[in-house]
Order: C-alpha cells, then structure tokens, then sequence
C-alpha cells in the first residue's frame, strides 16, 4: 500500500528574521527535504524578500497574508494544505491563521511564545525593542540592545521593522479558540525564554504538548539542536 505524500511545510520566521536567515542557514530546511518534507519558503511582510513598507498599517492583516501565500503556493486538498512551524512573530502570526483556518493546517509546532497570547499587547514591549532598534536603549537593557542588533543587521530595513512593531493589534486569542482546534500540535519553548511559561496555551489545545529547552533563550532558540531534533521527530516521524 503507498504511502500518502507528505503535506507541503511552511516555516514562519520571526521579527527580523528571514527564511534564508531563519532557516536555511541554520540547516533546517536541507535536513527537512532530506527526510522527505517538501518546503515552502515564505517571507513575512517587512522581511526578507517581502515589501518592506514603512506604514505600520502595510502590516495589519500578517495572518491573512500567511494564508493567502499557503492558497498561492500549495496544491488544493480534501485534508490540509501545509504542516506549520511559526518562531515568535511567525508563530503569533502562524496561531491566528490557525483560529482563522485550522482545516488550512496539519500539524502546527510554536516556538518562542506563551501565555501572553491572551492577554492585550502592551505598547511598553515594543517600545523596548524599538529603543534598541534606534539606539536609545539604556547601555544595561541587553535584550533591547540584542533586538536592536539583530535589527540593524545589512539585510534588514530598520525601517520597516519600526513599522511592524507599530501595525495596529488585534484582541488577543482566548482559551475558547483554542479549545476549539484539534490539530496536533507541538509548543516548543526555552527554559530561559522571557516568553515563558507556556502552561496555559498548551493546556488550552486540545491536542498538544511541550517541550522545553534547557538553557535555551528566546535568541538562541531556531538555531538550537534540541529545537531542531524536536522539529524533526514531531514532523518526520
């Protein structure tokens, strides 16, 4: 009896980050296609080879334009159209196209979030990041001057990166959205991430489970081994 193909995979990178940035150069999109998973490369809009708009309104509707590039690039199925793995703005991004769409996903891992999803977006959080984005983070915040440095690296627009941390937010997902998808999914977060816990979003999922990285920062975490066997053992079983 044949095997059923394997559905098309959808890396979602996170603020700053690209698919080549993210990961291909990490190697996880070559260990992928060699155990089998064909990948669809995707850019988030402000990123990579996306538009890079300065209008924070350019970046309003992120998980409409994920599900509109998975309709453009995958074939139309009678189940869903991708396996999904989101890190940090892709996987904020990556779980409100699933509330909007679960049928559109398989398999859906998160990594580099948590329990803040429920709650409203503080602007003080993004105000931090863009202090370190245009150099006016105090000397002693490490974490705004690292978003800052990554930001300001030579293939990003510091620019347009300003303008997807001052896009208008959405209302949080609840428990109940949640609640109500049963695709299997993996949350994936380090022990050291300020995005932690994540106790109640993966409580919330009808079908999900953790993992935790040991020593592992929100920084480190696309690049880290234990990410990448997790990856590989939940995906290309």
């Amino acid at each position: 009896m044949n095997r059923a193909a394997p559905l098309p995979l959808i890396l979602v990178h996170g603020w700053a980050g690209s698919y080549e940035r993210t990961w291909q150069r990490s190697g996880v999109v070559d260990l992928l296609q060699e155990a089998g998973r064909p990948v669809v490369a995707y850019d988030l809009p402000g990123h990579g080879t996306s538009v890079k708009s300065h209008d924070p309104l350019a970046y309003t509707h992120l998980a409409e334009h994920l599900l509109t590039h998975i309709a453009a690039t995958t074939p139309t199925t009678a189940t869903a159209r991708v396996d999904a793995v989101g890190f940090s703005l892709g996987a904020i991004t990556l779980l409100r196209a699933l509330v909007q769409s679960p049928a559109t996903f398989g398999k859906v891992v998160l990594s580099g979030i948590g329990d803040g999803v429920f709650f409203a977006h503080d602007p003080a959080r993004s105000e931090r990041i863009l202090s370190g984005l245009e150099g006016r983070a105090e000397p002693g915040d490490v974490v705004a001057r690292l978003f800052g440095k990554i930001g300001n690296e030579d293939h990003n627009d510091p620019q347009a990166l300003a303008a997807v941390l001052r896009r208008p937010r959405e209302t949080p997902v609840t428990k109940e959205q949640l609640g109500a998808i049963h695709n299997e999914m993996l949350i994936i977060l380090g022990d050291k991430d300020f995005s932690g816990p994540a106790d109640a979003l993966v409580a919330s999922f009808p079908h999900a489970r953790l993992e935790s990285l040991k020593g592992i920062d929100h920084f480190r975490t696309p690049e880290a081994f234990e990410f990448i066997d997790h990856l590989l053992a939940f995906l290309t079983p």
